[in-house]
């Protein structure tokens, strides 16, 4: 049996700046935007994932969510990219034994092991990892 993550809900306290910033700091695509009388349903879905979100107007637990991650293949050119966008970014980092986060990409360039981090709007916080790095020699 198949089982797929198909959307994780984001609380946020304000739903069109969020939606705002994942379409043009992000370039996330919508996927939906319906209005059924109080109820909304904004669905936005990062670019190339099958997985999507749904932005969730919830004061109380706005913000609260972190370790949501991105994979991608070149972690320099996503964070331009966000740059670019206005989106804030960490600079690149990777992990050195014990745990230590260290600046810079992975010496090795090994796969998930390049990082870097940002926030919506209300703090809920991205992980993006890099993934069959794209400058790897052949």
């Amino acid at each position: 049996m198949d089982w797929k993550l198909e959307l994780v809900v984001v609380p946020v306290s304000d739903v069109d700046r969020a939606k705002g910033f994942y379409l043009e700091q992000t370039g996330f695509r919508l996927d939906v935007d319906h209005r059924a009388g109080d109820f909304r349903v904004v669905q936005l879905s990062p670019p190339g994932s099958a997985c999507a979100i749904a932005l969730m107007h919830n004061l109380d637990r706005a913000g609260t969510l972190s370790g949501l991650h991105l994979v991608v293949r070149d972690i320099d050119a996503a964070r331009a990219e966000l740059v670019d966008r206005g989106a804030k970014p960490s600079e690149v980092f990777h992990f050195e034994e014990g745990g230590v986060q260290t600046p810079g990409p992975d010496p090795d360039r090994r796969d998930y092991g390049s990082f870097l981090s940002f926030s919506d709007p209300d703090g809920n916080e991205w992980l993006v990892q890099e993934v069959g790095w794209a400058g790897a020699a052949a």
